[in-house]
């Protein structure tokens, strides 16, 4: 297989076979990075058979697969990523080499070491035609919201700082504050890294926000809402969720009013950040109180779809409604085909890279569970699907501080605080 030399750090080529592997490590190359999804075409090799060849003769290798019309921010960081890793000169493949070169390139835009202008005419050199990397390049700079995200490896989720590039305003969505179940230690170094991006950008917080009470990961919106002075909100029907709760936890003085908050959004409500219009949807299913975040051409959907090729949310926590998701579903696919879904869940199918960016038109094209479904198949699939999951494993450590806006426990007699975790109640 024949490489193209980009620079001393990388080459690109086409899709490799089998003795392309000792090619490779014969060459003086120390990874390869396959950006090519599994099954394009027949008899394609793909990841499961990649992997051993590059482990055979020596060479790191890493799963980066992207769609040309699709790549994300997170697409690009992971080949980077993927680049350092290898810690020395990689060979990056697709079928052509065209998509490999191209998360190179935007990587090299992104971080100021190439101009915009200057894509296609690099590309030109080296014989391969990023157009596609240009037009990226231009929807972005059109692009209303910024959107930083963070990924929490421990629970697989993702958290936002949304922001409006001219007022330097943003708000934070679904923030993670850290917790061991082995020690039962917490900590903020997921939010302070968030508070430490906000600082370097130079920008004000305007909300925290929660797309609902998480039943994976504690809510790190209190501490935050410490920090910033800035308000919490969440969707209305979280009263309805503290109502559920209060019951199976046998908690008589919790307050079920949703006042653990600044504010409630009841569906239809706007709300600014800086220049940019926010709207809230309600998108009930995967719990009784989920909304959506519409917030320029931007909507942070959490958990009810993820990237297309990891289909929908589950619904089978109490209060959950397969039903219900599809017409939320429904509701978030009338948006406009254009429009960026940001979900707050990543489990890395496949063992690809996380991923947490689609569009609309991305998830009516591909999402399994959306495309060319109706109501009653999607409620079949969800359901069957749900029966073999095992409930998150922080479900009754998590509840009981979420359906409080974050707040943990408040300390007993001797200084310390303790969750309680109700027995044979689900």
């Amino acid at each position: 297989m024949t490489s193209v030399r980009v620079n001393e750090l990388i080459s690109v080529a086409g899709q490799p076979d089998a003795a392309g592997f000792a090619a490779f490590a014969a060459d003086g190359f120390a990874g390869v990075i396959n950006a090519r999804p599994d099954g394009e075409e027949p008899g394609q090799p793909g990841d499961a058979a990649e992997k051993p060849s590059a482990a055979a003769v020596g060479l790191a290798y890493s799963f980066v697969p992207v769609k040309g019309p699709e790549i994300t921010e997170a697409d690009i960081r992971a080949f980077q990523r993927a680049m350092m890793q290898a810690k020395g000169p990689v060979v990056a493949h697709c079928k052509s080499g065209t998509r490999a070169l191209t998360l190179y390139a935007l990587g090299e835009v992104l971080d100021g070491r190439m101009q915009p202008g200057d894509v296609e005419a690099f590309g030109q050199n080296l014989g391969f035609d990023l157009a596609g990397a240009r037009r990226w390049l231009e929807k972005r700079a059109g692009q209303a919201a910024v959107v930083k995200a963070f990924f929490e490896p421990r629970t697989c989720s993702v958290q936002y700082v949304v922001s409006d590039p001219v007022t330097k305003r943003c708000a934070i969505i679904d923030p993670v504050l850290d917790f061991d179940e082995m020690s039962g230690a917490t900590g903020t170094a997921n939010a302070d890294a968030m508070l430490a991006h906000i600082d370097s950008e130079g920008l004000t917080v305007d909300w925290i926000l929660d797309t609902h009470p998480h039943a994976d990961h504690f809510s790190a919106a209190h501490y935050l809402k410490g920090k910033t002075g800035a308000p919490t909100a969440i969707g209305a029907h979280v009263t309805d969720v503290q109502v559920l709760w209060k019951e199976i936890y046998n908690w008589p003085a919790l307050e079920t009013d949703g006042s653990q908050w600044d504010r409630l959004f009841a569906d239809g409500d706007t709300f600014e950040i800086g220049g940019l219009r926010a709207r809230v949807m309600f998108s009930p299913g995967h719990t009784l109180a989920s909304v959506t975040y519409v917030i320029g051409d931007a909507a942070f959907v959490h958990d009810t779809v993820f990237t297309p090729d990891s289909g929908t949310a589950r619904t089978d926590f109490p209060g959950g409604s397969a039903s219900a998701l599809w017409h939320s579903i429904q509701a978030i696919l009338s948006l406009p085909e254009e429009t960026r879904l940001f979900s707050g869940h990543d489990y890395q199918p496949g063992g690809r890279h996380p991923r947490w960016e689609s569009t609309v038109a991305a998830q009516k094209r591909t999402n399994p569970h959306i495309s060319g479904i109706d109501e009653a198949g999607f409620v079949a699939l969800r359901q069957a699907r749900d029966r073999t999951l095992p409930k998150p494993k922080l479900m009754l450590h998590a509840l009981q501080v979420n359906i409080r806006g974050g707040r943990l426990p408040e300390p007993e007699a001797n200084g310390r605080r303790y969750l309680k975790i109700p027995l044979d109640a689900l």
